[in-house]
């Protein structure tokens, strides 16, 4: 049975006798080979809408040994956990940084600082769609990474780890 993914463009083979059988599952791909090296995983969650099988982008996240592979000696990282509201559902957000050099204890909390106001403020004006196809595209990194240079070049910025939490409150009104 095809199920086709919207953000990513591809169209997916699922085993099942019944469209109904897949309602509420979701779907891991592997999108390495479309991102050009960078190991990322998403995750679909599938729904029935009417006779047709819709699939929305519920989680990205990069593989562990990827970080592990891209981290070397001397240097340091920064990471933070933090959840927000977008337009339309509650996002988690893992942001990963890797400085070129040891830093002290004070410029990593002033890019966590920095990187989570940014991030705050662009996740709160655009909805989960936009969201996930930006950072697919790499639009958020590199806003980020410009943003964040003027404390202290990082030679990897990225989003670890995004999924939906649930549905805003703001939606619910």
């Amino acid at each position: 049975m095809p199920i086709e993914l919207p953000i990513v463009n591809q169209e997916v083979q699922v085993l099942a006798k019944e469209a109904k059988e897949l309602n509420g599952k979701t779907i891991c791909l592997d999108l390495t080979r479309n991102l050009k090296g960078k190991s990322v995983e998403a995750t679909f969650k599938l729904s029935m809408q009417g006779d047709k099988i819709l699939a929305t982008l519920n989680r990205l996240h990069i593989f562990p040994f990827y970080i592990r592979r891209i981290m070397r000696k001397a240097v340091d990282y920064v990471e933070d956990s933090f959840e927000t509201n977008s337009k339309d559902f509650k996002l988690k957000v893992k942001s990963f940084f890797i400085t070129r050099k040891k830093v002290h204890r004070n410029v990593r909390k002033a890019l966590r600082d920095k990187a989570k106001e940014e991030l705050l403020s662009y996740i709160k004006e655009k909805s989960t769609v936009e969201i996930f196809s930006d950072l697919l595209n790499g639009m958020v990194q590199k806003s980020l990474s410009l943003k964040l240079k003027k404390i202290y070049p990082l030679s990897f910025c990225d989003i670890r780890d995004i999924f939906i939490v649930k549905e805003s409150a703001v939606q619910k009104i």
